[in-house]
């Protein structure tokens, strides 16, 4: 049976076009304005209780810098502002996707990054719909949310940042005054796979990301969903112990230091140990169509490691970006 996930992402209040893609709609947009950071407070001052009733109203309504002189509380002020930006940007698009490309392509954008992370999720959650694996759906977190990296005896358990520093700091709590609810962040195994729906938007589950596990080669399965949805490319994506390859001829780092070393290594430079054990995951990537005819053949390399506080950020829009793309494709 199909579960639900991700069910305070906003998804189910966008349309989708003829190609699938995903339109704002008033009723998402309205959504940002209910969120505790610009929602009234009892303490909340008339001029925020008209602005805020001005856009319930309609979610697109133009807003006058004015509006905001007489709000009292100015860091509601920065929050609406912050929302405001992303709607203006959402609305010169006919798109989500298409906002993302923007930004992959170098779009100036005003809002803050966890604006565009919301986009990822949202389009993820599209391109996953149905899915029943939730070893795929977890590795697709990777995608939109910071993990913290535990290396323990082969394994490679990643879990989210967020969740990681909550639990650590109501640790501090425990020592210091009552307890209060503890967060559990428990591994996501075979056996308790079906655990993930009822906890879905509360990510506070880890996987696995060592060679051979399933969250593994579901992150695969996600990144090549990924790479279809925005570029119609059928691609096979295997995870790899190493790369041997006198004829390495192209590669992309899913995140900034996987980027450097993979630099490093293509021109020849004497690398340490250390860095290169921040390298957790190595990927190959062949597709039949799709990229320059001088890629016929061969394949594209993908890496995926850890910073040194042992934090990963996946960016997404790499695998937009930096792919030899034939021109048809760019």
């Amino acid at each position: 049976m199909t579960q639900d996930f991700w069910l305070t992402s906003g998804w189910h209040l966008l349309q989708r076009d003829n190609d699938g893609h995903l339109v704002p709609t008033a009723d998402f947009m309205l959504a940002y304005f209910s969120r505790d950071e610009v929602a009234p407070q009892p303490e909340s001052c008339e001029a925020e209780l008209a602005l805020h009733a001005k856009l319930v109203a309609n979610p697109f309504a133009v807003i006058e810098d004015h509006e905001f002189d007489a709000i009292v509380d100015r860091d509601v002020v920065h929050n609406y502002k912050a929302v405001l930006a992303f709607r203006e940007f959402l609305a010169q698009y006919p798109t989500l996707e298409a906002a993302y490309i923007a930004v992959v392509n170098g779009a100036r954008i005003s809002f803050p990054p966890l604006f565009l992370e919301q986009m990822t999720q949202i389009i993820l959650r599209s391109i996953l719909d149905g899915e029943k694996d939730p070893m795929k759906i977890r590795a697709a977190e990777c995608l939109f949310r910071q993990q913290t990296v535990t290396l323990d005896d082969g394994r490679i358990m990643v879990a989210d940042h967020a969740t990681v520093q909550l639990q650590a700091d109501m640790a501090r709590m425990l020592q210091e005054g009552p307890s209060p609810e503890e967060v559990g962040i428990d591994i996501l195994a075979t056996e308790t796979v079906d655990e993930y729906w009822e906890r879905s938007d509360m990510f506070n589950t880890s996987v696995d990301l060592a060679y051979t596990q399933p969250a593994l080669d579901g992150l695969c399965r996600v990144l090549e969903g990924w790479i279809a949805h925005f570029h119609g490319i059928s691609c096979r994506i295997q995870p790899m112990r190493e790369i041997e390859d006198e004829a390495w001829s192209w590669h992309v780092g899913l995140d900034a230091i996987s980027n450097e070393i993979f630099n490093d290594l293509y021109q020849g430079n004497d690398l340490s140990e250390d860095r290169l054990r921040a390298i957790l995951c190595l990927f190959k990537l062949e597709a039949d169509e799709g990229l320059l005819p001088e890629m016929a053949g061969k394949p594209v390399y993908l890496g995926l490691a850890m910073d040194q506080a042992g934090s990963v950020r996946l960016k997404p829009q790499n695998l937009l970006s930096n792919l030899p793309l034939a021109k048809s494709q760019a």
